[in-house]
């Protein structure tokens, strides 16, 4: 299972990368394994503040739906275009690269601790066992 050191992790299975004054958040590659095949990403919040643990969004597989929880409060600031059915339309990128194309929003945080009170990667790893 791939856990990057350099992410942070909510216990909802979201990762969070952390890029000057904005963050880039998506689902771990363990949370799209359990999913299996994306066919689907709806996120109808761009242009909200969003609170930690707040839904923002959904993932569709193709036996499921699973809502997005965000791991830090902040201004939604841009969806994926490639995942975005407007643009791209090509969720199977998160099945593909979870950490890197298939980020799913970029955010502005609104506070920084939460970010630091997310889990390492060594915590997550415990986690999900």
């Amino acid at each position: 299972m791939n856990i990057p050191e350099n992410l942070r992790y909510s216990k909802e299975h979201e990762w969070v990368r952390i890029e000057g004054d904005e963050a880039y958040i998506g689902i771990t590659d363990f949370a799209q394994s359990e999913l299996g095949e994306l066919v689907y990403i709806e996120i109808d919040t761009v242009g909200q503040t969003v609170e930690r643990d707040e839904v923002f969004g959904t993932v569709e597989a193709v036996k499921t739906t699973s809502e997005l929880f965000m791991p830090v409060t902040g201004e939604i600031i841009e969806f994926n275009p490639s995942l975005d059915e407007a643009d791209g339309d090509n969720p199977g990128l998160i099945n593909e690269d979870p950490y890197g194309d298939g980020w799913i929003i970029k955010v502005k945080i609104a506070d920084m601790s939460h970010y630091d009170e997310l889990m390492d990667a060594a915590a997550y790893a415990e986690l999900i066992g």
